[in-house]
């Protein structure tokens, strides 16, 4: 495993934000990976998996460890040569390296709530389930609503507010995109 200093967290970060303008989900910016990343992959917790062609970086995720299981938490890819498919070897890599750390369990972590065609993460499932069709569901998030009214309040205005938010999250990370380049 490559010590913190080694990893090439800009790269990374680069690949992320690529990844979130074309799939439309909002990042942090750079600095919170880096912290968060390294953190844990200094503690020997987590480990980059990089793929290349003809030594151009096209994809990478991160795997995270705790105890017996490995936890797939985050992909990233760049439009370069994505008709390669690269993630299958990287995840095939992360679950040797999973295995060679003692892990019995590699959680792919996360899939659509109901796995329906129409859903915008249902080509997410079709990868995972690809690799074993053993779904485990899990409670996931329950609300409490103590007020009814203040709780349809906070539905019916938190999606708008957080659309605002994600679209100004898509601008920073485009125009982070824009002052660089990934090599």
């Amino acid at each position: 495993m490559p010590p913190a200093d080694d990893v090439p967290f800009e790269l990374l970060y680069k690949m992320y934000a690529e990844t979130s303008l074309r799939d439309g989900f909002v990042i942090r910016h750079e600095n919170y990976y880096r912290d968060a990343w390294g953190s844990f992959i200094r503690l020997g917790q987590a480990q980059p998996f990089i793929a290349s062609v003809d030594g151009d970086p096209i994809a990478a995720i991160l795997v995270f460890r705790f105890a017996d299981r490995a936890l797939y938490m985050y992909g990233m890819s760049r439009n370069l040569h994505r008709e390669k498919m690269p993630n299958h070897l990287l995840q095939w890599r992360a679950m040797q390296w999973a295995k060679a750390q003692g892990c019995r369990i590699y959680d792919f972590w996360g899939a659509p709530d109901v796995l329906d065609e129409s859903d915008r993460l249902f080509g997410v499932w079709k990868f995972k389930e690809g690799f074993s069709d053993h779904f485990v569901r899990s409670l996931g998030a329950i609300d409490y609503a103590p007020s009814p009214a203040l709780y349809s309040l906070y539905t019916t205005i938190l999606p708008r507010v957080l659309n605002v938010m994600r679209r100004r999250g898509l601008k920073q990370t485009s125009e982070v995109l824009e002052t660089s380049e990934v090599s």
